[in-house]
């Protein structure tokens, strides 16, 4: 039956299997950035300036990027913001900062393409929503107009289908067909179904008018967990291009990390998902980067990617009354995040280091010892003492009003003899 669609698969797939799964799918050069081919997930961001805006714009696409956005999306609805573009990147290269701009376009793509041949030059990838490019034989037209404009300046494509504007004939041809069966599918597998098909039929029909598949990325973006996952898993299953993963409008703060990270995660660790962006609202006056941030963190904490190192802390009880290992862990953190813009070219591979700060003697000295620097504080009654462990071996017993610095000097030592690329560094 056409609409047979299986239940989500929820198993943990292992890092062979997805490393295997994700090295399958074709390899895209974005501007010197791979997606695909079994490289690594690529995290990427969007702007909430107005394009036309340049100087605001430059500084949010160089925030997103220093933050580690290694692709930065930009919205492009009128002349003034396609005309800005070619300032944008310049003002950018200036800047020394030479992350691919990838375009976002809606309704009116093929026009501001068409009619501005520097800003088509300007951007790295086009994204385009096969739902939003006209209707009958006018999208089919304008479609091609934006394809064939791609492989002339050689640019990939994001074909993103979006379940809030998609393709309504689409669907209409879908449920139409749905309707004739002996068992129709209910609303909601049709509509994931179209969203499938509408991503998929567009690539194809990219493919006729000349666009490579090594220059196609696709994605399907829901709003539900379960259907994300379905969508994505049918997906993989049915092609081999590279995938980009979101879940749309995911909200607000904790709920839409939490919401993003449980569908991501269960995809990534099957290997589904070549490149991703989480689609945070930004709160009143909050940052922008926090969605790079999270995207880095998900990744890390799969195992996929290392952006920083990590800091092990136990949640605290009633062995651990006093706050002290919680301020000692946050001033670490802190230090190794202010450290790490240096650290990543001054001592490679540090960005994996795992760094343990523990509250008591219940599972202080063992999680010490699985990190590379570890300290365990004393817990409530324990003897005042804190012995720090280094790649398993106890090395030092830290005792005293100044434990904190003490630790975070043992910390910056152990980056500097482990971490140093050559004799000079380690000085």
């Amino acid at each position: 039956m056409f609409f047979n669609i299986s239940a989500p698969d929820f198993s943990h797939g292992t890092m062979n299997q997805a490393s295997q799964q994700s090295s399958q799918r074709h390899s895209v050069d974005i501007a010197g950035v791979t997606v695909g081919g079994g490289a690594p997930v690529v995290v990427q961001s969007m702007t909430n300036t107005d394009t036309a805006d340049i100087v605001a714009t430059v500084a949010q696409v160089k925030l997103l990027h220093e933050s580690g956005s290694e692709l930065v999306r930009v919205t492009v609805n009128n002349d003034a913001a396609a005309r800005a573009l070619p300032y944008i990147v310049e003002q950018l290269a200036e800047q020394d900062c030479h992350v691919p701009l990838v375009g976002d376009f809606h309704f009116n793509g093929h026009k501001l393409l068409a009619q501005h041949d520097a800003s088509a030059r300007a951007l790295a990838k086009f994204r385009i929503n096969p739902g939003n490019v006209g209707h009958g034989k006018k999208r089919d037209r304008q479609f091609s107009d934006m394809i064939e404009i791609a492989c002339r300046y050689d640019k990939p494509v994001r074909i993103g289908v979006n379940w809030g504007s998609l393709d309504q004939q689409v669907l209409a041809g879908l449920l139409t067909r749905n309707a004739n069966l002996a068992d129709p599918a209910s609303l909601q597998a049709v509509t994931r179904q179209a969203v499938i098909e509408s991503a998929l039929s567009s690539a194809a029909f990219a493919e006729d008018i000349g666009l490579g598949a090594d220059r196609i990325v696709i994605s399907c973006k829901m709003s539900r967990i379960p259907d994300l996952i379905e969508v994505y898993q049918s997906l993989a299953k049915r092609c081999q291009y590279a995938l980009h993963l979101g879940l749309t409008e995911a909200g607000m703060g904790d709920p839409g990390v939490v919401a993003s990270s449980a569908a991501l995660a269960i995809l990534l660790n099957q290997g589904i998902g070549d490149t991703i962006r989480i689609s945070l609202t930004p709160e009143p006056g909050a940052s922008r980067e926090r969605e790079v941030k999270v995207a880095q963190q998900l990744l890390q904490s799969l195992g996929l990617r290392s952006f920083t190192p990590s800091v092990t802390a136990c949640p605290g009880c009633g062995r651990t009354t006093s706050e002290y290992f919680q301020v000692l862990a946050q001033q670490i953190q802190q230090e190794l995040d202010s450290s790490m813009p240096t650290w990543k070219h001054q001592y490679p591979g540090v960005e994996s280091m795992k760094v343990a700060v523990m509250g008591c003697v219940v599972n202080g000295p063992g999680e010490s010892k699985h990190a590379n620097i570890g300290i365990s504080l004393p817990g409530t009654g324990e003897q005042p003492v804190a012995p720090v462990y280094q790649d398993g071996e106890k090395t030092v017993t830290l005792k005293g009003d100044n434990i904190a610095q003490e630790f975070i000097g043992l910390v910056k030592n152990y980056v500097k003899t482990h971490y140093a690329t050559n004799q000079g560094d380690a000085g």
